[in-house]
């Protein structure tokens, strides 16, 4: 059983949510917030698996929701969901160190899975709103990678595009700090780039994640 905190203003939004989340088995919704700050009142008493926040709420917003978790070094799991496909959220939400991002449109089943895959620690940042982001830096750099990628390394660059550190990486996918650090070095190699942010917009823009 996933237990989960859901945290939109809407009222409405959150009932329909709990009512479609209700149908499965596997989750359950244990915390109800209407913004960010409340929600974090509330974890501190009750222990959850993932929470499910919108981008954009008055008062504390999904993104500084999330950035304030990370700044306890709590690394609670979190999906964003946003009605609006606008092309830079996905980069803001890896950027606030989120592991999902769904716009609200999506169907129940999609949710669904995108919950039980983050929840067991998979990251899901190349959401429709991906493909602006790729038009948009297609002009920049066209070039493709030197050497495909093996699923070590497509896993390292995932975890990158939550913004995750080296260190973090390690512990998460059970290596020493110095083989991620290897590992990236490698990464910026194939793609042709300078650091972490250019390696993440650029294998999105070349569908690599």
């Amino acid at each position: 059983m996933i237990r989960l905190a859901l945290a939109d203003d809407q009222a409405l939004v959150r009932s329909g949510l709990r009512a479609l989340l209700a149908g499965y088995s596997d989750v359950e919704v244990v915390v109800e917030a209407e913004d960010g700050a409340v929600l974090l009142a509330q974890l501190a008493d009750t222990e959850i698996d993932l929470i499910l926040s919108d981008i954009r709420m008055p008062g504390t917003d999904g993104l500084q929701l999330v950035q304030q978790l990370r700044e306890m070094d709590n690394q609670t799991p979190v999906i964003l969901l946003t009605t609006f496909d606008e092309s830079d959220f996905a980069l803001r939400a890896a950027a606030a160190g989120a592991q999902g991002f769904l716009l609200k449109d999506a169907s129940p089943e999609d949710l669904h899975e995108a919950i039980i895959r983050v929840a067991r620690g998979e990251t899901l940042l190349a959401p429709v709103s991906t493909d602006p982001v790729r038009a948009r830096y297609a002009y920049r750099d066209q070039v493709p990678p030197t050497d495909t990628f093996n699923q070590r390394e497509i896993s390292i660059l995932r975890l990158l595009a939550g913004g995750y550190s080296n260190k973090e990486i390690a512990r998460t996918i059970h290596l020493t700090e110095g083989t991620v650090k290897n590992y990236v070095s490698e990464i910026l190699d194939k793609l042709g780039t300078r650091d972490r942010t250019r390696a993440v917009l650029k294998a999105i823009t070349l569908r690599v994640i």
